[in-house]
Formats: C-alpha cells, sequence, structure tokens
C-alpha cells in the first residue's frame, strides 16, 4: 500500500511538472507600427519582452520608436512601458492578450537645424491576438492600444497604436 501510495505521488507530481511546461517561459515580439498621435500619423517599430509567471499571467516591457516628416519638421516618439499581461491560451492556435503598461515617452521635432524635446509620462491600455505557426513562432495578427501623455501641466489622450509582427517563444 505504501509503494502505490508513493507511485501514485511520484505519478503526480511529474504531472505538476508537465502541465507547468504548456505555456512559453518568454515571448519576444517585434514589428511594425502605426501610430495616431492627435492625428498626426506616424510609422515605426515596436518591441516587446513578456515574461510569463504562468499560464496566464505575464510582466511586459513595451518599447517603441515612431517617426514622420510633415512640412519639413522631422517628429520622433519613443516609448517606454512596463506593465502586467493577461493572456487567454485555452486555444493552440491563438492567444488573445490584454495589457496595462506604464512608463515613459521622449518627444523630439526638428527643423532646420533646430529642435526640441520633451518627456512625459506615459500610460498604454490595450491587446490583441496572436496566431501560432509553429512551437516557437507567432504571428501577432494584431495588437491595439490607447496610449495617454501627460508633461508640463497637459496632457495627450487621443492617441492610437496598431503593432502587428513576429513573436518567438525560445
Amino acid at each position: 500500500m505504501r509503494k502505490l501510495a508513493s507511485i501514485i505521488l511520484l505519478l503526480w507530481l511529474a504531472s505538476l511538472s508537465a502541465a507547468a511546461q504548456d505555456f512559453p517561459k518568454a515571448e519576444i515580439f517585434g514589428g511594425y507600427q502605426l501610430t495616431r498621435l492627435d492625428g498626426t500619423t506616424l510609422n515605426g517599430w515596436n518591441a516587446a519582452l513578456t515574461g510569463n509567471l504562468n499560464h496566464w499571467f505575464g510582466v511586459t516591457g513595451d518599447f517603441s520608436g515612431a517617426y514622420t516628416s510633415q512640412g519639413g519638421v522631422d517628429f520622433r516618439n519613443y516609448t517606454y512601458t512596463f506593465g502586467p499581461t493577461i493572456a487567454a491560451r485555452g486555444n493552440e492556435t491563438f492567444t488573445p492578450f490584454a495589457h496595462a503598461l506604464f512608463g515613459g515617452s521622449h518627444a523630439s521635432a526638428g527643423f532646420s537645424g533646430f529642435s526640441a524635446s520633451d518627456n512625459a509620462f506615459a500610460m498604454i491600455f490595450g491587446g490583441g491576438v496572436d496566431a501560432k505557426f509553429s512551437p516557437h513562432l507567432s504571428f501577432r495578427v494584431a495588437q491595439f492600444d490607447w496610449m495617454s501623455f501627460r508633461a508640463n501641466g497637459g496632457s495627450s489622450s487621443n492617441n492610437f497604436r496598431y503593432s502587428a509582427g513576429i513573436v518567438f517563444h525560445p
């Protein structure tokens, strides 16, 4: 009886270990972004690193750069944000997720050798869906984010970001 209980306990512990492996420990995303900042369209890149603590909860660091040139003025906006991400991993092929990210933004504008820049507090709320096409690769079909920036007593909250690209699961 004791041997049977030991074998059952050992099998149960092994099954817990196997169940713990059904989600990626980390996800590395890189891709394109289209951003609308107060009516101005910018193009650029978006990158993120997510460490998954279990099958539904992770912590994300998100970094992006967006650029445009209008009327001889070059505008750049960089964000660096961090926060929780939740994912619904019930489906093997598609993984929807949502995140709340907080951090900073650095915006700069230049015209004919003159430039100005500003730093702001940034909040990004959104989510999207990843489509898995191999054991270690997914395609981020869509990520939609609402962005808010606060600096020098003012705020800019009419901002939107769309991102798509490749997600690597090491």
